[in-house]
């Protein structure tokens, strides 16, 4: 039940199903999230600990980069249930789509500092 919950919750944010979505399509640095969401750096990271607890996403240290990317699923049956389901909901949400079509001018040379 706890890890059922965990997930359930980690989904219960607007911005964390954002993160979810952008992750689906490549890997980001939290200066990358912060641009495309256009909130503080520290509530990112707040919602990235938060997935990452729910075993929904994780992190690769690139050099300087610290790159996060959507887990297979295997901590969780939860995470892995719904991870499979959110690859195709909320598509076709305004702004969602706006959000995806914005990814690609995303630079972190262009906006991260390091």
């Amino acid at each position: 039940m706890k890890n059922f919950t965990k997930v359930m919750k980690a989904l219960s944010d607007p911005n964390r199903v954002k993160i979810i979505k952008m992750l689906q399509h490549k890997s980001m640095c939290v200066c990358e999230i912060r641009e495309a969401l256009k909130i503080a750096q520290s509530n990112v990271s707040k919602h990235l600990k938060i997935l990452e607890e729910a075993g929904l996403v994780d992190y690769q240290k690139d050099g300087l980069w610290v790159n996060y990317h959507l887990t297979d699923g295997r901590k969780s049956p939860f995470a892995s249930s719904l991870m499979g389901n959110l690859r195709f909901w909320l598509e076709d949400e305004p702004e969602i789509r706006d959000l995806i079509k914005r990814l690609p001018d995303i630079n972190r040379e262009n906006i991260c500092k390091g």
